[in-house]
């Protein structure tokens, strides 16, 4: 769970500050939809993966942001996720499986 956070933060912190919460929505909607297209076919979705949320970061290439942007958007990030726990608890979240990290 850490490194889709993570990979994703990175990702984020591309994007100027008030494009993030968006941009954010998009992936985790791009993740969520990659998870139904996996489980459906039996294979992952061409663009963004297996359906974590850590292979849809992925997917795209991100520069190495500085630390104050990559740390706001770990924040986000993390929120994010949390709120959609409370909500949808954790099966939907479109984390990856890989829980040594």
């Amino acid at each position: 769970m850490l490194a889709d956070v993570a990979a994703t933060a990175q990702l984020l912190a591309r994007w100027p500050a008030a494009e993030r919460p968006a941009q954010l929505d998009r992936l985790l909607s791009q993740a969520q939809a990659a998870d139904r297209f996996s489980r459906r076919f039996g294979r992952p979705h061409a663009q963004w993966g297996n359906g974590s949320l850590l292979a849809r970061a992925l997917a795209e290439p991100s520069p190495t942001p500085n630390d104050h942007d990559y740390w706001a958007s770990f924040s986000l990030v993390a929120a994010a996720l949390a709120a959609r726990k409370s909500a949808t608890g954790p099966k939907s979240l479109g984390l990856s499986d890989d829980r040594s990290i």
